[in-house]
């Protein structure tokens, strides 16, 4: 669907950028707070609990997020000669934290789900101080960075929606079943249409970029799963909380790129990253999931 909707997007670019007077980019951080509190309803105390029942994972997952996927970023941005703003985006996504796709992607490897839901509620916590920090600190060269005004943006656009599914499904836990149906699919179709009004908006630059900006954008995804699982290993840790690791790493929140990349009023360069970084991410994670999930059946339990 989204790879159908992306070429639609190159084509007929006019039609995904504003309809009438309205500008389509304007829903973007709307959608990507109903999908962050969306989240949030998934979510519940016990998850952050279970720190200190597991702290050996959460220690290596969150140390691994913030590493390894922002300086291979970096990295590429000293490979590959992007225009200075493509090259930010590529940081950008590697210093967002890890999304909901990790979550369904390790229960699909039969990984440790229980160390992944953790991971990812503590990583989008610490992602108001450690994006803007790893943006500063390794995209400043390219672009300026509001420190401030970007931790402003990034509570705006996923702490407060998360912390209000918390506390939704805190009280009102099971009275509402219709957004565990609804909310899957209101996810799927909000990230689908950032993805479309992103690539419509910087189809220009995706006309001379666009090759090299995928295979980086591929090589930075496998390099996330691939440092992430050799790393849990060299630490010995069991075989699920390596895939575990793995997923969470190369997998990454850029729905909250693309937010930021509006937020800082380049979505059609600083955005294209994240815009290209979904689609791969999601093709690539899936096929590693069943993959995984196929070896296991051949493997006896630990």
């Amino acid at each position: 669907m989204i790879f159908a909707a992306v070429s639609a997007a190159m084509y007929y670019p006019q039609h995904f950028i504003q309809i009438g007077d309205f500008k389509l980019s304007k829903l973007i951080i709307p959608l990507m707070q109903i999908i962050m509190f969306g989240m949030g309803t998934t979510l519940s105390l016990k998850d952050f609990g279970r720190v200190m029942q597991m702290p050996k994972g959460v220690i290596v997952g969150v140390v691994a997020q913030y590493s390894i996927m922002p300086f291979m970023g970096w990295a590429l941005t000293k490979i590959f000669t992007f225009p200075p703003e493509i090259a930010a985006g590529i940081i950008l996504i590697g210093s967002c934290p890890s999304g909901l796709a990790s979550n369904v992607m390790s229960y699909l490897a039969r990984a440790n789900v229980a160390l992944s839901v953790t991971l990812t509620a503590l990583a989008t916590l610490m992602a108001p101080l450690m994006t803007p920090m790893l943006m500063q600190l390794l995209a400043g060269q390219y672009v300026a960075i509001d420190f401030w005004g970007m931790v402003v943006d990034i509570t705006k656009i996923i702490i407060v929606p998360v912390g209000a599914g918390l506390v939704f499904n805190h009280f009102l836990h099971g009275k509402f079943k219709i957004l565990d149906s609804i909310m899957p699919v209101i996810s799927m179709l909000g990230i689908g249409l950032i993805i479309v009004v992103i690539t419509s908006a910087g189809r220009d630059s995706l006309l001379v970029v666009g090759p090299l900006l995928i295979l980086a954008c591929f090589i930075h995804n496998a390099a996330g799963y691939t440092l992430g699982y050799w790393a849990s290993r060299a630490l010995r840790m069991p075989e699920r909380d390596c895939r575990t690791v793995a997923l969470e790493v190369g997998l990454q929140n850029a729905g909250l790129g693309s937010g930021l990349a509006l937020a800082m009023g380049k979505l059609s360069t600083v955005g294209l990253a994240p815009a290209i970084f979904s689609p791969i991410m999601n093709s690539t994670g899936s096929t590693l999931a069943l993959w995984w999930r196929a070896r296991s059946k051949e493997e006896k339990p630990e």
